[in-house]
């Protein structure tokens, strides 16, 4: 709830939204916000925030209420990204398993799959998890190794997949793989893998990150492991690779979201810490330095969130393309990482001690400018368009 700007209002955003921004807002303060340390050393959040989070009804809030989701659209999930941002949250998994999974099962699904996996998606139940990366292929998609082929009512799936949040609680998994090896990208489909024992199915090393060390990132391997063909998600062999391409506007603008939004927790908690803190007998906020830093990235913030608004409501309306969601990404967590640098320094030698949000927020956001498609590719993306 808190803002650097208090009369600003996003035009997409009604007396729905802010009453679940309140809501929101509450809920983390007391069941997110004071266990990110042990979190962190545990490698996971506790399995019980998922139900918790679904009790809340914060879980699936663009599911149809037919499928006891929320019945919204994505302002309300960008709320949710916004407020975990302010919350000082990097270990919470939810925008894997809302922002970016449920969208699969709820837009791909059939009517079958959609009755007997979203109700569980929502009450926190099944824990969504994505198995799109692979060792050696990193964002290129086309060219991954882990295979499912047809055998009988069953697909026999061999591989391995790297950097896979939710992993060690994930419930069900969309994997990525190649069901006709010999047609490329048009022979890639997407598998949702029930992962309670599942024989051929094994969880490999939890991954130590420079940062958001609370979310359990993994490793995960197939071994002639057997998914049932009924759940090939859409029933049609060879849709994966369109199916990934039509969400993946909405992953990165979820980025460019939480990025902007957790800069400016990040001016927010500096700004607490400057009024207080003392050097050689003033306050930082009083050094001319510290003001001129804070403004402009206060102002630069500002700026962001006006992009990020624009392509929420692009989006709503069903008009948010490729070029301009991966501008929003690029410059969203370009500035992210660049506010909270500057952030940082402000609070000298305490910067750069884990306890303080502001530390844990640099370490996190580094890997923002690598998911959901490296800038590198976001600025090659945005350059043929022009």
């Amino acid at each position: 709830m808190p803002t650097l700007f208090p009369n600003y209002h996003s035009a997409w955003e009604t007396e729905d939204h802010i009453a679940l921004r309140k809501h929101a807002a509450e809920f983390f303060a007391k069941e997110v916000t004071p266990h990110q340390d042990r979190w962190a050393a545990d490698h996971q959040v506790d399995r019980t925030l998922w139900r918790k989070a679904g009790g809340a009804g914060l879980l699936g809030l663009e599911i149809g209420e037919d499928y006891g989701g929320g019945g919204g659209h994505f302002g309300h999930e960008a709320v949710i990204l916004q407020e975990l941002a302010h919350a000082h949250d990097t270990a919470f998994g939810f925008n894997i398993h809302s922002t970016i999974c449920a969208p699969y099962l709820s837009t791909f699904g059939t009517d079958e799959q959609k009755k007997r996996w979203l109700p569980q998606v929502t009450t926190g139940e099944a824990v969504l998890a994505v198995a799109m990366t692979e060792p050696g292929t990193g964002s290129d998609l086309q060219n991954i190794r882990t295979t499912a082929i047809r055998d009988g009512d069953s697909y026999v799936v061999n591989g391995s997949k790297a950097f896979i949040s939710n992993g060690s609680h994930c419930d069900l998994l969309i994997i990525v793989a190649k069901t006709d090896p010999s047609l490329g990208a048009k022979g890639v489909s997407l598998l949702v893998a029930e992962t309670a024992d599942l024989p051929g199915f094994e969880r490999g090393r939890i991954l130590h990150k420079i940062g958001q060390h609370g979310q359990d990132t993994r490793e995960l391997s197939f071994t002639d492991m057997r998914v049932p063909a009924a759940n090939l998600l859409g029933g049609e062999e060879g849709q994966g690779f369109t199916q990934l391409m039509r969400l993946l506007p909405r992953e990165r603008l979820s980025i460019a979201i939480s990025g902007i939004a957790m800069a400016e927790a990040a001016v927010l908690t500096t700004l607490d810490y400057v009024k207080d803190r003392k050097v050689f007998g003033s306050r930082v906020l009083d050094f001319q330095n510290t003001q001129f830093v804070l403004a402009e990235c206060t102002s630069e913030i500002l700026a962001g969130k006006t992009l990020v608004d624009y392509c929420i409501e692009q989006y709503l309306a069903g008009a948010l393309d490729a070029a301009t969601a991966s501008m929003a990404k690029l410059w969203g967590s370009d500035k992210q990482c660049d506010i909270i640098d500057r952030c940082l320094q402000m609070f000298g030698g305490y910067g750069y001690i884990m306890e303080y949000p502001i530390a844990r927020m640099y370490a996190a956001a580094r890997v923002q400018k690598i998911y959901g498609g490296t800038n590198e590719i976001m600025k090659t993306l945005i350059a043929r368009t022009l």
